[in-house]
Order: C-alpha cells, then sequence, then structure tokens
C-alpha cells in the first residue's frame, strides 16, 4: 500500500514539473555559402510548443517566425528542423547562408499566452568591407585650415580603417599609415594636397578602399630661371617665370610700371605645364637701348599675389641662344670679334642676294 501511494506521489511531481531550456548553442560566426545548425534542448516540454524564431533586438516587434516544433513556418527550401528525442533537442539548420541570415535567433517554449521560456544566440556572417557613403569624397580648402577627412565602413568583423598618402608619401601627421575612422590635419600646406587612401580591411575578402583628393587652395609662388638676361642690340631674348598657384592665377608682365601687351616689341606666352603649374615666357623682338632695363613677372588669384624681377642688359656680343633662331642679318646690327668683317660681308651678299 505505501508502495503504491509512493509511485503516485513521483507520478505527480514529475507531471508537476516545468519546462526547462538545458542547452543553446554559442555563437556562431560563419561565411556566406556555409551551412549553420542552432542546437535548442529542452526538458519536460513534451506537451508544449517549441518555436524557433529571429528577431531584432532593437525592434521587438520585428520577428520572423521559422518553425513550431518540427513543423516549417517560412516558406523555402533552406531551413530545416529536426528533433531529437534522447536528448531533447531540436536542430535548426540554415543552408547556403546569405547576408540577411545574420542576427539573434530565439529558442521559445510557449507555456501560456504571456509566459514563455527563451534562450538566444547570435549567428554573425563574415562580410567584406564596404565603405559608406556618408564618407569623404573629396575637399578643396585653403592654406592654415584644419582638415577632417572621415571614412566610415560596414562589414564582420567589423572592418579596421586605416589611412595612406599617395606612393607612400609621409603624412602630414608623420608616418606612412594612420589608424581610425577620423583622419585631421592641421593648419594644412599646399605641400599637403594630393590624393589620401581609405582602407578598410577586415580579413574578408581584399578590403575596400576609397581615393580622397585634398585641392589647397594658396597665393602664387613665382620662380625663375635667372635673375638678368643679356643680349646685343637688335637681337631676340626671351625670359622666362615659373607660377605654382591654386586657383589658377592671372599671370602679367610689366616694364617700369607699364603692363606690356603683345605687339612689335614683346610677345608673352603662357602655358600651364601640369596641375596647378604655369610657364609664362616674354620673348623681346629686336631689342632696343629702351627695352634694357628691369621687368617684373607677376601672378595673382583670389588669396594673393607674387612677382619676380628680371634685369636684362645689353651685351656686346650677341647671345645664342636665342638669338641664332633668327635672321642672322638685321638692319643696323653690327657683328663683333675677329671675324667680324668677314661676316658683315658674307651677311651683306647674301642680302644683296635676295
Amino acid at each position: 500500500m505505501l508502495f503504491c501511494i509512493f509511485i503516485c506521489y513521483l507520478t505527480c511531481v514529475a507531471g508537476q514539473r516545468s519546462p526547462t531550456i538545458s542547452f543553446i548553442s554559442q555563437e556562431k560566426v560563419v561565411n556566406i555559402g556555409d551551412t549553420v545548425q542552432l542546437d535548442c534542448s529542452v526538458q519536460y516540454a513534451e506537451d508544449y510548443s517549441v518555436i524557433w524564431l529571429k528577431t531584432n533586438p532593437d525592434n521587438p516587434s520585428d520577428q520572423t517566425f521559422i518553425s513550431s516544433g518540427t513543423n516549417q513556418i517560412v516558406p523555402g527550401d533552406r531551413y530545416g528542423v529536426t528533433f531529437t528525442e534522447a536528448t531533447g533537442t531540436y536542430a535548426l539548420k540554415i543552408n547556403k547562408l546569405q547576408e540577411i541570415d545574420a542576427g539573434l535567433y530565439e529558442c521559445q517554449v510557449i507555456m501560456g499566452t504571456a509566459n514563455k521560456l527563451k534562450a538566444n544566440v547570435w549567428v554573425y556572417v563574415r562580410l567584406p568591407p564596404v565603405i559608406s557613403d556618408n564618407s569623404t569624397r573629396s575637399v578643396i580648402t585653403s592654406t592654415g585650415s584644419r582638415v577632417d577627412l572621415h571614412c566610415h565602413a560596414s562589414g564582420y568583423p567589423p572592418p579596421r580603417i586605416s589611412w595612406r598618402r599617395e606612393s607612400n608619401e609621409l603624412l602630414p601627421t608623420g608616418g606612412a599609415v594612420f589608424i581610425g575612422q577620423k583622419f585631421s590635419i592641421y593648419n594644412i600646406t599646399k605641400d599637403d594636397r594630393g590624393t589620401y587612401y581609405c582602407i578598410a580591411d577586415n580579413g574578408v575578402g581584399s578590403g575596400a578602399r576609397r581615393n580622397i583628393g585634398i585641392e589647397v587652395e594658396f597665393r602664387p609662388f613665382v620662380t625663375i630661371e635667372r635673375p638678368r638676361y643679356g643680349q646685343a642690340l637688335q637681337y631676340d631674348q626671351i625670359l622666362e617665370c615659373h607660377v605654382e598657384a591654386f586657383p589658377s592665377p592671372s599671370i602679367a608682365w610689366f616694364k617700369d610700371g607699364q603692363q606690356l601687351n603683345d605687339n612689335q616689341h614683346y610677345q608673352i606666352s603662357i602655358f600651364p605645364t601640369a596641375d596647378e603649374f604655369t610657364d609664362t615666357t616674354l620673348r623681346i623682338i629686336t631689342a632696343e637701348k629702351r627695352q634694357y632695363g628691369f621687368f617684373t613677372c607677376k601672378a595673382s588669384n583670389k588669396l594673393g599675389s607674387h612677382e619676380k624681377v628680371i634685369e636684362f642688359f645689353e651685351t656686346p656680343n650677341v647671345i645664342c641662344p636665342p638669338a641664332c633662331g633668327v635672321d642672322l642679318y638685321r638692319s643696323g646690327a653690327k657683328f663683333h670679334g675677329p671675324w667680324s668683317p668677314f661676316i658683315t660681308s658674307v651677311v651683306m651678299g647674301i642680302a644683296m642676294l635676295i
């Protein structure tokens, strides 16, 4: 009689045991295209529904129910649920993983309308870096300013952001590489202009890179080949001047405070040689006494101006070049040196034949 009562007691106690989730898989980190299996082991849940679903921690109402028991709810052949009775394990298998499969999965035992047991497991899908559109694309600034370059990238694992300069030149901050999403240049100079690379890498794929161009506006800087040029009377000479500026400058030549223009005495040429570099020449045609003196090459833009002075002086002998590229005979020209009588007679003879 006592034995029967004991057996009845054990049966009643067993019938009153509440369901428990005894095991849930640890987080999974997988690649696109892989297969992942999530296990949820439950005890004393024979009379309850066990559900797998995908949930959004930021929005609890955003849920996708995948299965109830071993019955699949979400359509498609990528999902499958099996049950192992010996361990009470419901195994959710997802095939051909896609990016959208990353997230938080939840195993639930439904005990009532407002009474549920829950256990969660994260699934992370390795994704190559993608640089976001809100990253810096290009910058135009002025000397002395501060420039902040931003680079944001998505992917898993979270990408590491690094900065380099074209041709591995040193960065304005020193060194060849800077690590971080934000790269700042203080008191920028024209030497800091150029192409910078934002590189995102997380070990998945070959990484991502964005080229960011920095243009620095600066006042013109004028240089000259020589401070003095000489030439004999009645012969040409070319004065040279080089300008570095951004934005493009206006360039002018002056003599005794008067701006020069193309005419029978002067010919001005202006031509770009590279980005932000311009060359200009002033050709003095058939030099006269009044043309000797000081010439000014001046370049200007919205940030300022700069100029250089070149002296043009008379020489007793013809300077070649550029005189060797002009006619030997000029009216009134005189040749100097021991061979001058011979050269003069030859030139005069050629002139008479013409």
